[in-house]
């Protein structure tokens, strides 16, 4: 049962991730980056991640897309007169070694799901997946990349602010 609902989730999810890469307007990537983020929100109710889910669906569809969202306003891209494909010389070497990897990794996803022997599904603990599991876990033993993470976001922010005041001036 938990597959009907899965694959349409994880097809809406591919196709709006194309969306991101293959829309020609930011602000158009922007929004389906939001609802593949929204997908994968739905995808984590599945898993019975509810916590992971109502983060993703406040951290990062919420607070970190209005980032993106301003800084593309701030940024004021239009689309100028020349938009046209630049050829250059590494495009060929990038275009094989993006190649190689994809048949790379589509090798591995293979490997890992035909030689896969599940029997039984793991059990997991009742504490499993509680806010008080995370917080305790990220404070303990993620409290130094939470840290570092909090302080690249301030440097950012700084950093666009500045951004902005030059070029108002």
């Amino acid at each position: 049962m938990e597959l009907l609902i899965f694959y349409p989730l994880a097809g809406f999810c591919v196709v709006l991730a194309l969306g991101v890469v293959f829309n020609n307007s930011p602000v158009g990537s922007a929004l389906s980056l939001i609802g593949m983020m929204l997908g994968l929100a739905g995808i984590f109710v599945l898993q019975q991640a509810h916590f992971i889910a109502i983060l993703q669906v406040i951290i990062y569809a919420g607070a970190i897309m209005v980032l993106f969202m301003f800084v593309i306003m701030l940024l004021n891209l239009k689309k100028g007169d020349d938009m046209g494909w630049v050829a250059r010389d590494k495009n060929l070497l990038l275009s094989v070694l993006t190649g190689v990897l994809a048949i790379g990794i589509l090798y591995k996803i293979s490997d890992i799901l035909f030689s896969a022997k599940i029997d039984t599904p793991a059990t997991l603990p009742d504490s499993f997946g509680t806010v008080a599991n995370i917080g305790e876990t990220l404070f303990t033993d993620f409290v130094l990349p939470f840290e570092v993470a909090s302080i690249l976001l301030l440097a950012a922010m700084v950093g666009a602010v500045v951004l902005a005041k030059n070029k108002l001036d």
